[in-house]
């Protein structure tokens, strides 16, 4: 008897890619295939990409180039491998993908996940599969639900991670001039309530303590409520905080223009919703907003910000920026560091422009030099890193309840996660793993914080 068929995913870019690795490799294990570690060992490697910035794209093809020679050793000793793209890359480049990497058997977009068990068998037949349609069924309605694992008297047992991500709400409908997100995974859709709370109880069964809900615009959820009419991501969290065993929630990444006053409320009213929001602002001038098409101003920005931090004054903030949009001035770039130095983000993500092929902002005049926006960046993240620093050193001293989810490096030790999601390392045993424990901070870095575990 032959044994199972090995699948190997590697999935790029953001925390919606991990979630749909997930949900991918699930569809696939129904059809016989386990995971492995082991490129080397797999019969079908899964590589899903993103398409947010160049430099993620042109890492796909040179990974290509390596995985093409492992396959040709498989196929050497009588082994078979396919290979297939999925994800953003997937469906801005569909076939062009084929044409640049013939080792790949088959190009699925976002919105066909549903259907890859029989694209992969069309592909191990021997034909090139090409899918980037945006079928008009739900793809979440027809993939598998999540598994609960359960012993041989049919109890279930915890099996799982203690956080996972949940996507709500796929596509954008805001059209930001520097986005390929409207193209890749399409027009705004959310869930229905009542399956993303079931898929929701299923997880709890598995032991996940923390859920983060996912949308490319995830404020914008407006999924069909329990009783029929929409409900915005305010009820929606409300819904999922009264499942028993779900201690935690968050949501990313939101638009400024959605953030509604049920969901300012929302985070002084419901205890599960952690104090941490993350709302990308991107810039800071004006003028650029309008030329990103944003539709907000900076001073809506921060306006919107101290609504948030009335309703929960210790909540920590965290944004997206982008710096050298074409156009941009040195006096617009200051006005970007002034947002920042007004707000004090815990966290940020900055980033160069980068022009994405089929974007408006592509073919705009005045692109600014590289070494400009390199410097920019340079000043920005100096910036961002010196109050990042400054908000992990004010933690030190303080209790937290800290979510343990995994092993850390050294012997006797546990990682968990704060309600700020800064990575707390501390002396516990594996049987906290998974626990919600009180811990006293004790040291801080950059990146993560070190404590001490108290008596609950």
């Amino acid at each position: 008897m032959t044994g199972p068929k090995k699948l190997y995913v590697r999935t790029f870019g953001c925390q919606m890619n991990v979630y749909d690795s997930e949900r991918m490799s699930e569809a696939l294990g129904a059809d016989g295939y386990v995971r492995t570690d082991d490129i080397e060992d797999a019969e079908l490697v899964v590589l899903n990409t993103c398409h947010i910035r160049e430099k993620a794209a042109d890492k796909v093809y040179s990974d290509l180039g390596r995985i093409d020679q492992i396959k040709r050793q498989r196929e050497a000793a009588g082994q078979e491998m396919t290979i297939a793209v999925t994800g953003c890359v997937a469906q801005a480049e569909g076939k062009e993908i084929i044409a640049r990497a013939p080792q790949v058997g088959l190009v699925v977009g976002p919105q066909s996940y549903h259907r890859l068990p029989d694209l992969v068998r069309r592909a191990r037949a021997g034909a090139q599969v090409v899918d980037t349609e945006f079928p008009e069924e739900d793809k979440f309605a027809h993939l598998p639900a999540r598994t609960v694992g359960a012993d041989a008297t049919g109890k279930i047992q915890p099996a799982g991670p203690a956080a996972a991500f949940l996507t709500v709400q796929e596509g954008c409908d805001k059209f930001c001039t520097f986005c390929v997100v409207p193209y890749t995974r399409g027009m705004e859709m959310s869930r229905p309530v009542a399956a993303i709370e079931s898929e929701a109880r299923r997880l709890v069964a598995r032991g996940v303590r923390e859920l983060t809900l996912l949308g490319q615009n995830v404020n914008g959820y407006h999924g069909d409520g329990p009783d029929g009419p929409p409900c915005s991501l305010a009820g929606l969290i409300a819904q999922l905080a009264r499942i028993d065993g779900l201690e935690r929630l968050r949501y990313m990444t939101s638009h400024p223009r959605d953030m509604t006053d049920d969901l300012i409320e929302a985070h002084g009213s419901i205890d599960k919703l952690m104090p941490y929001l993350h709302l990308p602002f991107q810039a800071g001038s004006d003028r650029i907003l309008a030329g990103m098409n944003r539709k907000h101003t900076a001073d809506d920005y921060l306006r919107i910000i101290a609504r948030v931090r009335q309703a929960r004054p210790d909540i920590a903030l965290s944004t997206d920026i982008i710096v050298g949009f074409p156009g941009e001035t040195e006096a617009e770039f200051e006005a970007t560091l002034d947002v920042v130095r007004a707000v004090r983000f815990a966290q940020a993500y900055s980033f160069k422009y980068s022009p994405r092929p089929g974007t408006p902002a592509a073919s705009l005049d005045r692109q600014v030099a590289p070494e400009v926006a390199a410097e920019r960046l340079e000043r920005l993240q100096l910036l961002l890193a010196d109050q990042q620093a400054s908000f992990n050193a004010g933690c030190i001293g303080k209790v937290f309840p800290v979510l343990f989810e995994k092993p850390g490096r050294n012997a006797g030790q546990l990682i968990g996660r704060s309600p700020y999601l800064q990575s707390v390392h501390a002396d516990a045993t594996p049987d906290l793993l998974g626990r919600i424990l009180p811990v006293e901070i004790s040291g801080a870095g950059f990146r993560s914080l070190a404590g001490v575990v108290r008596a609950a």
